[in-house]
């Protein structure tokens, strides 16, 4: 049977504090953290996909310490058939390329993976390159920032829509595909799928069992590193506009590309 493999995060919540650690880690110990929200855009999508074709199954993956379980019950409370988390403590502060070599072979143990999807980003690392990085090491085409996704025989085809317009896009399965806020909103799991999610097992794997070496991830092995941060500055006040207001607001509307 055919997967689709979806990627979930555990990150802190929106409405949480966010803080650094000294090594410019995020502080995450004693901090409420959820399922990243783009990640249920990405969940709905293989779910739409599966209930147009049943063939399919839906796997869900994270890679995080044991409190990441949350997330993948998150997804099998909304409907996915397999949960399974790649923890170990080598990951602890993996850069994008570690973590992207990482999610590459921990797919690898997964039968006959079509499509992979993920969201455009995540709240906690807003980078959205996890999705090109894999699509480098699997040597598949990523289909990315989409609004609508679905598959047609041996094709993915998507709707990618920027402030220029919409574009189509389409590859040749195995693909990876990346979606954002303007997809089908997430459906809310229900009480069968909730008390199902609980009891469900979730495969446990390590990196030795993913064949991935300690000295491939983690902070101190990662090939890009954090020098320095500061905090997000105060938010100003707007631009207060009294003469020529109209053409004012059509210069701004035209440089931010609304219109």
């Amino acid at each position: 049977m055919p997967a689709i493999v979806v990627l979930v995060k555990q990150v802190p919540d929106t409405w949480s504090e966010r803080t650094l650690n000294p090594d410019f880690t995020l502080h995450r110990e004693g901090v409420d953290e959820v399922i990243d929200e783009i990640n249920e855009f990405a969940v709905e999508q293989a779910l739409r996909i599966r209930e147009s074709d049943p063939n399919y199954q839906v796997v869900a993956l994270a890679a995080g310490p044991e409190r990441a379980q949350e997330a993948l019950r998150k997804a099998l409370a909304m409907g996915a058939d397999q949960g399974i988390l790649l923890s170990d403590p080598a990951l602890a502060g993996s850069d994008v390329l570690g973590t992207a070599w990482a999610l590459h072979n921990a797919i690898n143990l997964v039968e006959d993976v079509a499509l992979i999807i993920t969201g455009a980003a995540s709240s906690d690392g807003s980078m959205g390159a996890i999705p090109a990085v894999l699509s480098e090491y699997r040597q598949i085409p990523a289909l990315t920032h989409l609004s609508q996704l679905a598959i047609n025989g041996n094709q993915v085809t998507g709707v990618r829509v920027v402030a220029e317009g919409s574009y189509e896009l389409q590859a040749t399965l195995p693909a990876i595909a990346s979606v954002g806020e303007k997809a089908d909103k997430p459906r809310f799991p229900n009480f069968k799928g909730i008390m199902a999610a609980k009891k469900a097992e979730i495969r446990q794997l390590s990196l030795a069992d993913i064949g991935v070496a300690a000295e491939q991830v983690g902070l101190n092995h990662a090939a890009t590193a954090v020098t320095a941060a500061q905090p997000r500055p105060e938010r100003e006040g707007g631009e207060l506009v009294y003469a020529d207001g109209a053409q004012a607001i059509v210069d701004f509307l035209v440089t931010e590309k609304f219109i």
